[in-house]
């Protein structure tokens, strides 16, 4: 199984351009609702329901990366694995900023909690006295 983990970076990957996270969930999340075919509860619904779709191509990809159907050998590549990885992440942002216009705020206090109770607090400094 080893031999189908992936491989350690060469080369450090081209700097991305510089896109602000949270103007491009924005951004897209118009764009979907400019383009969307199906309104209401039934598109909002469709739309959370885009993620699962998303997360079945990164097990697509990691089967494909590891070879594990022998009907089809290796067909992915970890960079796809990456990329799979980053469309579920872009999908869920945009799934939730189609909840709320507050979705920054909301997913910067759920990442404190989760951050909190999966570290703990902060040490504190020692004291020199």
């Amino acid at each position: 199984m080893s031999d189908h983990l992936p491989p350690p970076p060469v080369t450090a990957p081209a700097p991305a351009p510089a896109v602000d996270l949270w103007d491009a969930v924005d951004d897209l999340c118009a764009w979907l609702d400019a383009n969307r075919p199906v309104e209401g509860r039934e598109g909002l619904l469709l739309r959370m329901l885009k993620l699962s779709e998303e997360v079945g191509e990164v097990a697509e990809a990691v089967i494909g990366a590891t070879g594990q159907n022998p009907r089809k050998g290796t067909t992915h590549t970890w960079d796809d694995v990456r990329s799979e990885l980053c469309d579920v992440a872009v999908t869920a942002l945009v799934a939730l900023r189609t909840l709320t216009p507050d979705a920054r705020e909301v997913f910067a206090r759920h990442l404190a909690r989760v951050t909190q109770r999966s570290l703990g607090a902060p040490r504190p400094e020692p004291s020199d006295g």
